[in-house]
């Protein structure tokens, strides 16, 4: 979607360099797409995210740029600033740009509410760009039923990859705090226990983040 959406305004052309600061999931999306429409795709990342990731984002010709883990995802996303100032590339920006939740508003929102068949009633959503439960949210606060929304960071001192706890001056520009209703606190050991057992119980082979929600 921001891919697309930017190529929509004439912000960008096939050719062109993008700059993205990722976790993983997003960063191997974009390589996917950039790979697809020729774009050169750069992605910032901190050097304590998986190999598996790693790998997907090269196998779509990406060029990776570690972050120390302890300068962390605000580091991968201070250096991508930077690059994009220096006319390195375009930054996609997925903490502000609002093509991010929008693509949630009009995909997955929707998807959510055909296959409950309206009936959801709460709706629980790890964070780390936001960009899921602020457009998830969006959607389903204009439906006719009330549903109330639920976001999850982990707790102090648990990483948990995929969700952030983040400090006020890194707080992800395109989050709509009245969007949610509650905040809860993740331990990261209780995302790990989940994940393996929606493995065992319910042949779900997913992420920890989505073990944490």
């Amino acid at each position: 979607s921001m891919i697309v959406e930017a190529e929509k305004r004439g912000e960008i052309k096939p050719g062109d360099v993008l700059i993205e600061a990722t976790s993983g999931n997003t960063g191997i999306a974009l390589a996917m797409i950039a790979a697809l429409k020729g774009y050169r795709m750069k992605l910032l990342m901190p050097d304590n995210m998986s190999q598996e990731r790693r790998a997907a984002m090269r196998a779509y010709g990406a060029e990776l740029i570690l972050v120390t883990k302890e300068q962390g995802l605000e580091g991968a996303r201070d250096l991508a600033l930077a690059m994009s100032e220096r006319g390195e590339g375009k930054l996609l920006d997925q903490f502000n740009n609002p093509d991010n939740p929008y693509a949630h508003y009009t995909t997955t929102g929707p998807e959510i509410w055909r296959q409950t068949s309206g009936r959801i009633t709460h709706f629980v959503s790890s964070m780390g760009t936001t960009g899921t439960i602020t457009g998830v949210s969006r959607f389903l606060r204009e439906q006719e039923k009330p549903v109330t929304i639920v976001g999850l960071q982990p707790e102090e001192g648990s990483s948990i990859p995929g969700i952030r706890r983040w400090p006020a001056e890194y707080m992800p520009g395109i989050f709509n705090a009245s969007l949610v209703d509650e905040v809860l606190d993740i331990h990261q050991n209780d995302a790990e226990n989940t994940l393996r057992e929606l493995a065992v119980r319910e042949g779900i082979f997913c992420g920890v983040s989505s073990g944490g929600a």
